[in-house]
């Protein structure tokens, strides 16, 4: 009896340790638990940028090569990245995004930027407001109020936010041009109103530039303007102020984002200077990640 029923247990343990062992090698080879992959793994090599042709794409791009890093810049849009990077956080799942600041993600989510010691993502940058060649005496009263137009991070975030939660963008702009006409009140002081003269904004599609441009045209508007705001990329932004195609845009971001542009077309526009300092551009990713430079991103 007693021989009987230890041969069972043994063949049953025998048994266990097999399906156990399986099941261990299983994982590792089908990526379980106990496989351990890299973030670069995880990401599939791949950081999530904006459309094609934007300064931080461009500037990601060139951290790849500073850096020497297996990855693909996979270009997109504005909201495509934005929403792959709500996706991700709300799974707690890594990603590495083309990020900028002002911006309404860092408000909405807790994000931090990697270190750059390669500086390929340069410096901090300003947003400069750009008007067409002979805007001043065609224009003056508007020339002013675009010469003056400055605020501040925070401002812009505020008109960014609320269009992120799905209100309209001349309705937020109205709000805010509404509840600060202190800061208004600089903009157009000393300037004549005018009756029904047409002008033309141009602006590329981010978030921070359709705040900018609807708050500017917001108080043109009120000034007794005929404001039309055209979207366009970025190449063809800056052809049409050059070209005199469009009057004025307020969304150059310099010098490194849109430095390329600025070169071609220099003295063919008037810079008339920041109106927002202090802006940022490089690789974002959410706080959670263990990782705090693109050092971190090499592998052997």
């Amino acid at each position: 009896m007693f021989k009987k029923n230890y041969m069972k247990f043994a063949l049953v343990a025998v048994a266990v340790f097999a399906l156990a062992l399986a099941g261990c090698t299983n994982d590792v080879e089908n990526g379980g638990e106990e496989a351990v992959l890299s973030i670069g793994e995880q990401l599939d090599y791949t950081i999530t940028g904006i459309d094609a042709g934007a300064g931080v794409v461009r500037s990601a791009e060139q951290a790849v090569e500073d850096y020497g890093l297996n990855y693909t810049v996979q270009s997109s849009s504005g909201a495509a990245m934005t929403q792959a990077l709500s996706d991700a956080i709300a799974n707690e799942e890594p990603i590495i995004v083309t990020g900028w600041n002002p911006h309404w993600k860092f408000a909405a989510y807790d994000l931090k930027y990697l270190d750059d010691p390669k500086g390929s993502f340069g410096e901090s940058e300003n947003i400069n407001s750009i008007a067409r060649l002979g805007l001043s005496e065609d224009m003056p009263e508007a020339y002013q109020i675009l010469d003056n137009f400055f605020w501040e991070g925070s401002d812009m975030e505020d008109v960014m936010i609320q269009v992120n939660n799905g209100e309209e963008p001349e309705d937020v702009a109205r709000q805010w041009v509404d509840e600060n006409q202190d800061k208004v009140a600089v903009w157009t002081e000393g300037v004549d109103a005018v009756d029904g003269v047409e002008i033309n904004l141009a602006y590329v599609a981010w978030d921070s530039e359709i705040a900018s441009t609807n708050v500017i045209g917001t108080v043109l508007s009120d000034m007794g303007y005929d404001v039309t705001l055209t979207q366009v990329e970025n190449g063809p932004m800056w052809e049409a102020v050059a070209s005199g195609q469009t009057d004025a845009i307020v969304a150059a971001w310099l010098p490194g984002t849109h430095g390329d542009h600025y070169d071609k077309y220099e003295g063919e526009f008037d810079d008339l200077g920041p109106n927002l300092e202090g802006a940022k551009i490089g690789l974002v990713v959410p706080a959670y990640m263990d990782i705090d430079s693109i050092e971190d991103l090499i592998e052997d």
